[in-house]
């Protein structure tokens, strides 16, 4: 009989019977499996190594081309004015279905449902374009101009968020049809600001007066008191026009915005006075009566630069 832990294992060179010790075999086994795990780790690591520095340079890679294709964005883009203005700003309800008529095919109205542009489908647009220069700093045209325009807040086809310009009147004829191919030239216009200070607080009057040979009426008076307003971030928004939606404005503004009256947020309400009529004309289906004002907003100032593609 064998001894305990011992085999026997026959040569066929020599014919012998030789005994092992099966003792002295298992450290030399447990080596090769040791050096067998430490490779398979190795090779694991080695792996787990190349993974991480494949999604590295993706990950570069995909920052490279963001980089690339905004730096091409910015080059396609063509400064062609700036201007200082000033401008009241009226949210407002009107008639889905009449608001549709102006809409393009494929584009979609984009409605607040919260905050203190909530409901709104529409706004009238007030603006007293203080200084309008070029990029070489010199007036452009007359240099100053005296409009109101009617934007509402939609979505193009792909979905994103834009604004599109569906009317407006302004104040100079060479102004007309303007860049999105729908402003009116005024027969009528008149824009008168005041401000009182004295003992309490300060008080504003505005009277905004623009009106079309095709009978498109929009005014609004108003008397306030100011507060203090909120000076907003720098922003970047997408103009299109209604007739052609191929055609749009990249507008980088900044501004102090003072909301005197919101039926949404409802902060102190500082309207002392307020009248608004649309009417007539392309906008007669718009203004039929039943259009609510939402939002009274009164812009201190605006600084505006417009780029085109």
């Amino acid at each position: 009989m064998n001894s305990p832990g011992l085999c026997r294992t026959f040569s066929s060179e020599t014919g012998e019977i030789r005994q092992h010790d099966q003792k002295r075999r298992k450290p030399i086994q447990n080596a090769a499996v040791g050096i067998n795990t430490v490779v398979a780790h190795q090779e694991l690591e080695s792996r787990i190594m190349t993974a991480h520095v494949c999604r590295a340079i993706v990950r570069v890679s995909v920052g490279i081309a963001l980089v690339l294709a905004t730096a091409a964005s910015a080059r396609s883009q063509t400064p062609t004015e700036s201007s200082a203005e000033v401008r009241f700003q009226l949210d407002l309800h009107v008639s889905d279905a009449a608001l549709a008529a102006f809409i393009p095919a494929g584009w979609s109205l984009n409605v607040g449902t919260q905050g203190p542009a909530k409901d709104a489908n529409l706004r009238a647009i007030f603006v007293d374009r203080v200084t309008i220069n070029g990029p070489d700093g010199k007036p452009v045209g007359k240099g100053s101009n005296r409009l109101v325009y009617l934007a509402a807040p939609v979505k193009d086809p792909s979905g994103t968020a834009a604004q599109l310009v569906i009317g407006g009147i302004t104040e100079d004829p060479a102004d007309v049809p303007g860049p999105f191919g729908v402003y009116l030239a005024a027969t009528t216009h008149k824009m008168q600001r005041s401000v009182s200070a004295e003992a309490g607080p300060i008080v504003e009057t505005q009277d905004w007066v623009f009106a079309a040979a095709g009978g498109e009426r929009l005014e609004m008076h108003i008397k306030f008191e100011r507060g203090t307003a909120n000076r907003g971030n720098p922003s970047e928004t997408r103009f299109y026009s209604a007739k052609d939606p191929r055609v749009f404005q990249i507008s980088k503004q900044e501004q102090v915005l003072d909301i005197l009256r919101n039926v949404t947020t409802t902060p102190p309400d500082r309207v002392k006075e307020f009248t608004f009529k649309g009417s007539g004309g392309s906008y007669a289906k718009l203004f039929d009566g039943t259009e609510r004002s939402l939002s009274w907003d009164n812009i201190l100032w605006i600084n505006r630069s417009v780029l085109v593609p």
